[in-house]
């Protein structure tokens, strides 16, 4: 009896790809992972990325792409946005195994466009939500771009210490409590009439 084929089906054939990526990525870094183990963790072959992606370049960007959801977090009181900030990042951390932001992270130090990539993601996802937000809450333009500076970095930092140096921590709701506060500290409030 013959072994069983797998469909042809490019949209999940590329959907695998990406996913085989994403975790490469993530857990060893650009430079270490390959073209070869990527296509063997998505069980295809390795023409296949050349095929979709045009190579290791062209998959890596595609499989680092980030969307934040920054403005979603606005939907409410600025007094209260470390909160929700919190909230999302810890509930990130713990439900994307395979973070397109950490593949980033992990890659900006040993490729020059994985670094000019995070860049522009962070200041496209971040940054720029950021300081538009707190403006439209109030702040002045300099106080609502230092503020969103600020955060930018705090958050950068305790990531890359966090979860890309994984030293973690193993309390979830003292993780959600000490971004809260911080990022509250970081902003200032919205002065009166």
């Amino acid at each position: 009896m013959a072994a069983p084929t797998r469909q042809k089906n490019a949209a999940a054939t590329r959907a695998l790809i990406l996913d085989a990526a994403r975790r490469e990525f993530s857990q060893v870094g650009f430079g270490s992972a390959t073209v070869r183990s990527i296509a063997h963790a998505a069980e295809v072959s390795p023409n296949l990325i050349t095929r979709y992606f045009g190579g290791k370049n062209g998959l890596f960007a595609e499989a680092v792409q980030v969307d934040l959801h920054v403005d979603e977090m606005f939907d409410g009181p600025l007094d209260r946005l470390g909160e929700r900030m919190a909230r999302t990042i810890v509930a990130r951390w713990a439900s994307v195994a395979n973070d397109p932001l950490l593949a980033l992270m992990r890659a900006a130090g040993e490729h020059p466009e994985a670094a000019r990539m995070l860049d522009r993601i962070l200041d496209r996802e971040s940054l720029v939500p950021l300081r538009r937000n707190l403006e439209r809450a109030g702040l002045d333009p300099s106080t609502a771009s230092s503020a969103a500076r600020a955060v930018d970095t705090f958050l950068y930092g305790l990531t890359g210490r966090l979860r890309m140096l994984r030293t973690g921590v193993d309390d979830p709701d003292e993780l959600r409590t000490f971004i809260a506060d911080t990022v509250q500290r970081l902003i200032p409030s919205v002065p009166s009439p």
